[in-house]
């Protein structure tokens, strides 16, 4: 499967406050933050779901992994979605192991893997 979600029974904010934090303890921080709904909205279209995609960044990971293959930016920064579901909030992202297969480098297979279970673990953390 190319990602992993879960649910939540909290509220979109009430997930991202929780994620954040635990992000922290990972040394992730959220770089940037993007409203969907607000974003289309203000352009006009007709959407009302909400859906945050939060751009996430250990600094540390990063320059590990760019200086063994300049590539692997055009991953970064990860990704992580909190949207809402039918009434369900739900928290998602990309697989970095799955991504990262397209570039040919099992060092950088292996770093993918640890990011990948340490963001999961944030993600398990928050809900």
């Amino acid at each position: 499967m190319f990602h992993y979600t879960v649910e939540t029974t909290q509220t979109i904010e009430e997930t991202i406050k929780s994620l954040e934090n635990s992000l922290k303890e990972e040394k992730f921080g959220v770089l940037w933050q993007f409203d969907i709904k607000d974003k289309l909205q203000e352009k006009g279209l007709d959407f009302n779901q909400s859906y945050r995609v939060l751009e996430v960044c250990n600094p540390h990971e990063a320059q590990r992994v760019l200086s063994q293959n300049q590539m692997v930016g055009y991953f970064l920064p990860c990704k992580i979605v909190v949207y809402d579901d039918a009434g369900h909030t739900k928290i998602g992202m990309p697989r970095p192991t799955v991504l990262i297969e397209m570039v040919n480098d099992q060092t950088i297979k292996d770093l993918a893997k640890d990011i990948e279970e340490r963001l999961i673990q944030c993600i398990d953390k928050a809900v």
